[in-house]
């Protein structure tokens, strides 16, 4: 009978770098792998100064590794069993965790971290690796083996483990401040979200909604997206902002040409409204340099006139092939490609200006009253949490 995984070991990814501040991104990642895993009661987490330890206590051991991978702050992961430090015991557990039914090849490595067990590593890897070339076939191979044994030796007793799981990389989600991600129904304001979790930023994100010309089931795509994306963070709370009004003022006062630019500035406007209600620190986007007319850098520049929050763009310099491959490793691009319209997508004028002025954007706006349809957008935005589960939405009512 195998022996039956009992630890999970967790290697710290990019936080293991930060010096004195270490401490603080461990205890970070610590409260975001309880929150990720709070369905699982029975296990116990221990975070030491090189890595973490979660006791599995019977929990089951590969699902517990599914949620455990998505959660930023980890560069790898493995499941492993622990012994006393024993070589007759370290010897038995490779022996017995082991399934040598099938041919293959394999190799031993083995670290003392604890340097007063008796013998060093290159002495534990013969003996392990001649326990099994004694009683199993397989073979040998130190290059490019089947099979990767890892014994490590610390003073709190030995780790075997047979396999190692990337982990998602980046910091611990909220080492890095708050933003608030305008979130549509594209493809790449979910990944822009994503990247921004990567490097440790808490995300809540900002849907503009514009009934009836968009539809409920556009809406509960854009929820969806936040569903997908919510893993990475634990939950996320999603604005859904009542833009039509707004919209059709600005169709009712602007040349055409320059409506997209117009909405944006009043995104951004709404968006920094909330942010500081939020006590959020930046605004984040999906947009890419000359990938649509709203995305130049003159347009860029007339949109970001609007706000003294900091705008983050991280696909900036990505183009639409590297953002595609982003979207379908973390599952949101088959989503996003549903055929359902958004606020912008309906209203898309035929020949947008791609170098608008700043000064004819004021003249247009010069015309109604947008301050207080802007501030009717944020007193009237929905509240909405979503967790990774699907389930039933929950309304917020009290936030602000």
């Amino acid at each position: 009978m195998a022996y039956r995984y009992n630890h999970i070991l967790i290697r710290y990814g990019e936080l293991s770098l930060k010096g004195k501040n270490r401490n603080t991104f461990i205890k970070q990642l610590k409260k975001n792998m309880k929150a990720a895993l709070k369905t699982f009661p029975s296990l116990v987490f221990d975070a030491q100064h090189d890595r973490m330890y979660i006791y599995l206590n019977g929990e089951d051991a590969k699902q517990v590794c599914d949620i455990v991978s998505k959660v930023f702050g980890i560069s790898s992961l493995s499941l492993a069993i622990k012994v006393e430090s024993d070589m007759e015991e370290i010897k038995k557990a490779c022996m017995e965790s082991l399934d040598f039914s099938t041919f293959k090849t394999f190799k031993v490595a083995a670290r003392r971290s604890d340097k007063t067990f008796p013998y060093i590593s290159d002495q534990i890897n013969r003996m392990v690796a001649t326990e099994i070339l004694k009683n199993t076939e397989w073979k040998v191979n130190v290059k490019n083996p089947d099979v990767k044994i890892i014994v490590e030796v610390h003073h709190d007793g030995t780790y075997i483990m047979t396999d190692r799981i990337e982990g998602a990389g980046g910091f611990p989600v909220g080492c890095g401040g708050k933003a608030m991600a305008l979130l549509s129904g594209g493809i790449d304001s979910p990944v822009a979200t994503y990247l921004m979790m990567k490097r440790g930023v808490h995300i809540e994100c900002i849907h503009y909604a514009s009934p009836p010309y968009t539809s409920q089931a556009a809406q509960d795509k854009v929820l969806e997206l936040a569903r997908l994306i919510s893993g990475y963070q634990g939950e996320i709370l999603v604005h859904v902002v009542p833009f039509t009004n707004l919209q059709l003022e600005i169709y009712k006062h602007a040349d055409e040409s320059y409506a997209i630019t117009l909405m944006r500035r009043m995104m951004m406007r709404i968006a920094t409204g909330l942010a500081e209600k939020r006590h959020a620190q930046a605004i984040a986007t999906g947009e890419s340099v000359g990938q649509v007319a709203s995305q130049t850098l003159e347009s860029m520049q007339a949109i970001n006139n609007v706000t003294t929050t900091p705008i983050i763009r991280p696909l900036v310099t990505m183009d639409k092939v590297e953002i595609i491959d982003i979207a379908r490793k973390i599952g949101t691009f088959e989503t996003s490609i549903l055929p359902l319209e958004d606020c912008c997508t309906i209203f898309t004028p035929k020949n947008p200006v791609t170098k608008p002025k700043i000064e004819k954007c004021q003249r247009y706006e010069s015309r109604f009253d947008w301050e207080s349809l802007v501030q009717e957008c944020i007193d009237n935005a929905q509240q909405v949490w979503i967790s990774p589960v699907k389930q039933e939405e929950t309304l917020e009512e009290d936030l602000f």
